[in-house]
């Protein structure tokens, strides 16, 4: 049975929160993670790995730059996926 896209952003953001270390309240769809999370270019490249691996799926690393925030990961992903 294929995922709920909420079940997927859930997992998203758990993948998310687990690397850049932040609690799940604290972080926002539009929250921006180098700039309200202190996070780094190192962390951007953990969280694309983790989530080409969670999801089976190849993300170029140029999509980097549009992933700053949950929404643009989502995007990203979801692209990467060719969900509808």
């Amino acid at each position: 049975m294929a995922a709920t896209t909420e079940e997927r952003r859930e997992t998203i953001k758990d993948i998310v929160c687990d690397i850049l270390e932040i609690d799940p309240e604290d972080v926002t769809a539009s929250s921006l993670f180098k700039e309200d999370h202190d996070a780094d270019s190192l962390r951007a490249i953990e969280i694309l790995a983790s989530l080409e691996k969670e999801f089976n799926i190849v993300i170029n690393q140029t999509e980097l730059g549009r992933m700053v925030n949950l929404d643009g990961v989502y995007e990203v992903v979801a692209e990467a996926a060719d969900w509808k």
